[in-house]
């Protein structure tokens, strides 16, 4: 039996691509989500998962309709395999129940794992030569130097509250915490 599984991300898009090109592959019964892939909670998807039984293939039109990233893809075809279930993707032409397809998908994860630590090894490479340069990441700092003394003599004196340090200063609680707490002094 063929699950099919269509995903779009946005209301703008459009599923008849899909759903065409799933229908034409076979599959009986055909669920679907418009969800951006980044989302973790697809009731699509996990209805599909549900229905499929030992025996059954999840057919996907592309590989990124099925998953958030490509660890999630790997863990969803592995959990399917463990069940004695395939998984199919029309336009790469994988097919896990085929050994051939099985080590197309690894290949496919190995090149995506190693494309993630590229990006990671280059990204640190990056922030140590601008740390070298004297430049510091991050978001810049809301209060200016005088408001953050000011800050700090308020909260020490104790005669106003927090929230009413903030509100005076335009910031939120939250800003004055990290302003206060970053000076040796603060509490």
């Amino acid at each position: 039996m063929l699950i099919g599984y269509a995903r779009v991300s946005t209301k703008d898009q459009n599923l008849d691509m899909q759903l065409d090109a799933l229908r034409k592959a076979g599959c009986s019964r055909i669920f679907q989500d418009v969800a951006s892939g980044a989302i973790d909670s697809r009731d699509g998807l996990r209805e599909a998962l549900n229905a499929m039984t030992p025996g059954a293939t999840l057919v996907v039109y592309k590989l990124d309709r099925a998953a958030r990233s490509l660890r999630h893809l790997i863990e969803v075809v592995s959990s399917l395999g463990a069940k004695g279930m395939g998984f199919k993707s029309i336009t790469e032409s994988i097919d896990t129940t085929s050994a051939a397809g099985r080590f197309s998908l690894h290949v496919f994860a190995a090149l995506g794992e190693f494309e993630r630590e590229l990006i990671i090894s280059r990204t640190n490479s990056g922030l140590a030569a601008a740390r070298a340069r004297g430049r510091i990441g991050g978001r810049p700092t809301k209060l200016t130097p005088q408001q953050e003394a000011v800050a700090q003599q308020l909260f020490e004196a104790r005669e106003m509250s927090v929230e009413e340090i903030a509100k005076t200063l335009s910031v939120s609680r939250g800003t004055i915490y990290r302003s206060v707490n970053k000076r040796p002094e603060g509490r």
